[in-house]
């Protein structure tokens, strides 16, 4: 499978970083099996932070027998509670080795911080998750994980 990675580097040797804030599935090494996706992250982070040239960093995932790994098929409940303990609880912290599932984009943030905020029940929640179409992340949380990527090259990016 091949995978992606916005980044304003080059990422040959894939790391778990400490986020500066909450993130979907919690630390570690994020990828896309979407190009546009991965573009979408990059092009975001150079407008934010003014730079001119990104990569899409690409890597060949390899199935490794023995890693904890969890699928969310869909934003369901169960990834709504994941998602939520994530983002919310400030020590939360999970044993899966790699994570898959939908990616919350600007559309589901507005409707996940209605329901974090109380505005909004997990159902209608759900309700509003299942009319936007979901890319997916990957993410690789732990060192062992991170050895079923091989990267393969990259894309540049500009403004």
């Amino acid at each position: 499978m091949i995978l992606y990675h916005g980044s304003l580097e080059i990422v040959e040797h894939p790391q778990i970083m400490e986020a500066n804030r909450p993130l979907d599935f919690g630390t570690g090494f994020y990828t896309t099996t979407s190009l546009q996706q991965a573009r979408r992250w990059v092009k975001l982070r150079m407008e934010q932070l003014n730079v001119s040239i990104g990569y899409i960093n690409i890597y060949e995932y390899t199935v490794k027998k023995g890693l904890h790994t969890r699928l969310f098929r869909s934003a369901n409940e169960a990834w709504v509670d994941f998602v939520h303990a994530n983002r919310t609880m400030q020590d939360y912290n999970h044993d899966y080795d790699i994570v898959k599932g939908p990616v919350a984009n600007d559309n589901v943030y507005l409707s996940f911080n209605l329901y974090e905020s109380g505005f909004i029940s997990k159902r209608e929640l759900i309700r509003r998750l299942k009319t936007y179409k979901l890319v997916d992340q990957l993410l690789f949380h732990t060192e062992r994980s991170l050895e079923t990527l091989t990267y393969t090259g990259n894309k540049e990016v500009k403004l």
